[in-house]
């Protein structure tokens, strides 16, 4: 997909636009955060859990190499094959010939980050197959020929109404009721059956890669991640080198945190473990397992000061409770990952010249890194982001020269609160009489969506003093 992240500020202001979904976006952020907190309370353990977890993530980061060794030497034991991919399009490159090497015409996908990371379905659509994203969200957003607005929920973002509308569109079904919701779901699923049935070679992710066993983790709630799995003759399984983990009660650590975090559920419906292809005996199951394993920079991002970005499992509750996320939405964001984590992790997978804007879209608020299940420190990454960009020119001249005037004055106290309250004092007696400013020059960024409120005749500092002197009078 295009990459449209350095566009953020006229993204957000387009998405703020748009009224309907800025409604949507408000009742995600009440309720989301709710249904989290419960199931976070309803497990007393989640802090503990939460610190057993980051050492286990950070003891496989320091140990990558050995724990990717030997899950590639269980897995081959299992019957399955291996394969790296340094780029996007290597890992595509590698799917696409393993679906033509087998006369594949019609691809079945599970929900995968991954993929539209390297933007796979394009690719596998361009060498002649047909892929059908089996997660409903998924599905609808490709019906839409649109990307995820969400990591968890791709579909977020539509209404009832839109989802009606277009399948009434795309499904040559004839006439037929859809004013209920039920009605649209067993539509997709009478759809979907036909296409699952269908499928010659199965596509999906990976929670998690388990070293001991060889063995991969799976999390769903449709359970059309076990449809893709089993149904083909071909399975190919894509994931990142990172998702690695030394044992199976691992996988478990990780499951209720996850799950958690992602849904509020204590556990989710499907929560399923592949060993590799048909064995003797089975009665279904692929004939053939692949494991396409993407680096795309993570090792670069390991050897560097943002290696606990790796620790991610992709939960989305970031996204839930940041106020800039429910205020634009995901889209705004212009790439395959939205909110404070792909605010970090989109300049490190591409470049921060191509996406210095979403390091600043952030308040710095903190939420991010309170509820993180992997305990990563959000705001510090984002802030030497920040760093880094204004280190390296790529920062506007006037804010560069702004922020150094402001950090020269603010060294000096007597004449930064002297500055200060002469502004406050302009301010006031120009906008006492309308209590605010429809427009702010040097902030229009600001005033172009809300008024400006009028500030009071002092600054807060000499208020304080003031009261320190008059409650010293009364003693």
């Amino acid at each position: 997909m295009e990459q449209t992240s350095q566009r953020f500020l006229d993204n957000a202001t387009e998405a703020i636009g748009d009224k309907a979904r800025a409604e949507r976006r408000d009742m995600l952020a009440l309720f989301t955060p709710i249904i989290r907190s419960a199931a976070v309370d309803a497990f007393p353990d989640f802090d503990e859990a939460r610190a057993h977890l980051k050492a286990v993530r950070q003891h496989s980061l320091d140990h990558l190499d050995h724990y990717l060794a030997r899950f590639e030497s269980e897995a081959l034991a299992n019957g399955n094959q291996l394969h790296y991919a340094r780029t996007p399009e290597e890992m595509n490159s590698i799917v696409l010939d393993l679906c033509q090497r087998h006369g594949a015409e019609r691809v079945i996908k599970g929900k995968s980050m991954v993929t539209e990371e390297t933007g796979l379905n394009d690719f596998l659509e361009r060498g002649g197959l047909t892929v059908t994203e089996t997660d409903l969200g998924e599905y609808i957003i490709q019906q839409a020929g649109e990307t995820p607005s969400h990591i968890v929920g791709p579909a977020l973002h539509k209404s009832p109404q839109e989802i009606r509308e277009l399948f009434l569109d795309k499904h040559a079904l004839g006439e037929r009721d859809l004013s209920a919701t039920e009605a649209m779901v067993a539509e997709a699923r009478t759809v979907l059956r036909d296409r699952f049935l269908g499928g010659q070679v199965g596509i999906i992710g990976a929670n998690a890669l388990i070293a001991e066993n060889g063995y991969s983790m799976l999390v769903t709630n449709e359970g059309n991640g076990d449809l893709c799995a089993n149904l083909p003759q071909v399975l190919i399984v894509c994931t990142t080198i990172d998702r690695v983990l030394p044992r199976m009660e691992d996988a478990g650590a990780l499951l209720r945190l996850l799950v958690r975090s992602a849904t509020g559920q204590p556990q989710t419906c499907y929560t399923s473990f592949y060993s590799g292809p048909r064995r003797e005996g089975d009665t279904d199951g692929p004939l053939e397992t692949h494991y396409v394993l993407l680096d795309n920079g993570r090792t670069d991002i390991l050897a560097g000061e943002y290696r606990e970005m790796l620790e991610c499992m992709r939960c989305g509750t970031c996204l839930t409770h940041c106020p800039i996320y429910a205020a634009v939405g995901g889209h705004a964001y212009g790439w395959v990952y939205q909110g404070p984590m792909g605010s970090v992790l989109t300049p490190l997978l591409t470049s921060l010249e191509a996406s210095a804007a979403l390091p600043n879209a952030c308040t710095t608020c903190g939420r991010c890194a309170e509820v993180c299940p992997a305990d990563i420190p959000l705001p510090d990454m984002l802030r030497d982001l920040r760093n880094e960009e204004n280190r390296t020119g790529l920062t506007a001249t006037r804010w560069r020269l702004g922020l150094r005037l402001h950090s020269q004055l603010a060294r000096l106290p007597s004449l930064y609160r002297f500055a200060t309250g002469i502004g406050i004092r302009v301010m006031h007696l120009l906008g006492r009489r309308r209590g605010h400013f429809a427009h702010v020059p040097g902030a229009a960024g600001w005033s172009r969506q809300r008024d400006f409120p009028a500030p009071q005749a002092d600054t807060f500092m000499r208020q304080y003093r003031a009261r320190q002197k008059a409650g010293a009078g009364d003693e």
